[in-house]
């Protein structure tokens, strides 16, 4: 397992599949001991959670955003887009704003 590929996801370019397996492994969400914390080349602290694959490890770094879109997922809100699609994952504030939008006809 030490040859796995290793990403670090930003909610920004989260896809349906690495959203679905965080949901599969966190299915009551993440809590301080699957918490990864580490630096980031500009020496940034991060915190992340990890999920595996086959062939790749990958640190989803923590946000609010990340925990909402967790909390209120729903697989078949991704079924019209491809597993790898990084705009499938919509930002949960854009979300609120398209609702107010449709909601002033």
């Amino acid at each position: 397992m030490d040859n796995l590929r290793r990403v670090i996801v930003d909610f920004k370019k989260l896809t349906p599949e690495v959203l679905k397996l965080l949901v599969d492994k966190y299915p009551d969400g993440y809590d301080d001991r699957n918490i990864i914390t580490f630096k980031n080349a500009q020496g940034q602290r991060v915190e992340a959670v990890e999920v595996t694959t086959k062939d790749t490890k990958y640190l989803v770094k923590i946000s609010a955003k990340l925990e909402y879109t967790m909390e209120n997922y729903d697989e078949d809100d991704y079924e019209d887009f491809a597993v790898d699609d990084p705009t499938a994952v919509v930002d949960p504030q854009e979300m609120e704003e398209e609702d107010k939008d449709d909601g002033e006809d």
